[in-house]
């Protein structure tokens, strides 16, 4: 199969290496702690970028304390902070596409490896550095493992990851109209869990935010917007094959909360070009069974 996210060859050249334990060599839960305390504060370049790539793995680690609260928060401490260049940002992003691949039974390393690729899109809206075909992500509409907390473990979230890295994307300015009818179709592909699982950790909501920042590049028209949510309540099926059934009701549940999250936002914006998805919206919820 081929990978969108990762040019064939340089994945093999990277899937062959094994990951590392985390933490990364030459550190410990304490100095990783320490280095949090101090709002991961490095000022040399070469050992701010030795540790980014050491805690890549630490993406996967099933503990939430390494896992989210210093590996993600220091990727997103250093991008924001603009503490790479383009030549480091596109070696961690590598390192980040090739733990989308492969297994991941825990369930952890690829949803926290597609938030951190969130981020990394991020610096590009601010100050790109990408190619052109560079800025698409085939994540969000791949995820099957819909888990979201779990006391003692932390978050999964794999659709709310993707939903956040698409939401960065659709942010750019460089993405032209067919880039975010793309992003719309993953999202779509979302909206109700494949396996017919109901999303209870706010999911719908964070589905929504990619929605309605497209909708503020006014690239897509109103005819359009008509049409894509009216096609979501149609992919429900009739109701009378769903009554009864679970896997049903759960979709029409999922759908429901993104539906209803994606109007209040729209009704409430001062944001014309946000506002105006409100009457298809509308439509699409009446026209739910």
């Amino acid at each position: 199969m081929t990978r969108s996210w990762l040019v064939p060859a340089l994945w093999l050249t990277l899937a062959s290496c094994a990951f590392a334990a985390c933490p990364p060599a030459g550190q410990d839960r304490a100095s990783l702690q320490a280095l949090k305390a101090e709002k991961f504060a490095m000022p040399d370049a070469t050992s701010r970028n030795a540790l980014a790539e050491g805690l890549l793995d630490c993406l996967g680690d099933p503990d939430p304390d390494l896992r989210d609260g210093i590996a993600y928060e220091a990727f997103s401490t250093w991008m924001r902070a603009g503490a790479f260049d383009a030549d480091e940002l596109r070696k961690l992003r590598d390192g980040l596409y090739a733990r989308l691949d492969g297994e991941d039974a825990d369930g952890f390393r690829k949803p926290f490896a597609a938030l951190v690729l969130s981020e990394v899109a991020r610096t590009d809206r601010v100050s790109p550095w990408m190619r052109a075909d560079e800025r698409a992500s085939a994540y969000l509409e791949s995820v099957r493992d819909y888990r979201g907390y779990e006391n003692g473990a932390g978050w999964r979230h794999g659709v709310a990851h993707g939903a956040d890295w698409a939401m960065q994307l659709a942010l750019d300015p460089a993405l032209d109209r067919a880039q975010l009818e793309r992003l719309l179709a993953a999202v779509a592909a979302q909206v109700m869990s494949a396996d017919g699982h109901a999303y209870v950790f706010g999911e719908g909501e964070r589905l929504a935010r990619p929605v309605l920042y497209a909708a503020r590049r006014g690239l897509i028209d109103d005819a359009a917007w008509k049409a894509w949510f009216a096609a979501l309540p149609a992919r429900l099926g009739p109701p009378q094959a769903g009554h009864g059934d679970a896997a049903w009701l759960a979709r029409r549940h999922d759908l429901a909360q993104f539906l209803e999250d994606a109007y209040a936002s729209a009704d409430l914006s001062q944001d014309p070009t946000i506002s105006r998805l409100a009457p298809a919206i509308a439509a699409a919820l009446r026209a739910m069974p």
